[in-house]
């Protein structure tokens, strides 16, 4: 797992809970501005055909084993991205007293790459994508 990625990426994307306030920030990543597909980076609708992992909003715990089942399901070599302040650190989630959390996704499964915001921007999404592939 030394050097870049020598394909194009494909993600599948795990929504954890939270505001969608970062799915909409994906959804401007795929229209003609920022058009992901141009760099070859591909959704793909199953774990089972993914290169990476983009995991947005803070995990609850009745999300927890589907997390934990998505990321067994991802082939090797897999990389995980944590998007958002929800995503990254819980955001307004991250009272310790809060019942129905179990907490940021670096908890729950290996983190790579972290893109902060609430929510990020395209050109972080992009950016953060783009680190995440340096890493395979």
């Amino acid at each position: 797992m030394s050097g870049p990625i020598k394909k194009s990426p494909w993600i599948y994307h795990a929504h954890a809970g939270g505001c969608v306030g970062c799915d909409i920030e994906l959804l401007a990543c795929m229209g003609p501005r920022y058009d992901l597909e141009r760099l070859g980076i591909k959704w793909v609708a199953s774990p089972r055909y993914a290169d990476i992992l983009l995991v947005t909003g803070p995990v609850p715990l009745h999300t927890k084993p589907f997390l934990e089942r998505v990321y067994a399901q991802t082939p090797e070599p897999k990389r995980v991205i944590a998007m958002g302040a929800c995503g990254t650190s819980c955001g307004v989630f991250i009272d310790d007293e809060n019942y129905s959390i179990a907490g940021p996704v670096e908890k729950i499964i290996p983190v790579d790459v972290k893109i902060p915001g609430c929510p990020p921007k395209p050109e972080a999404i992009i950016d953060g994508i783009l680190k995440v592939m340096r890493k395979f």
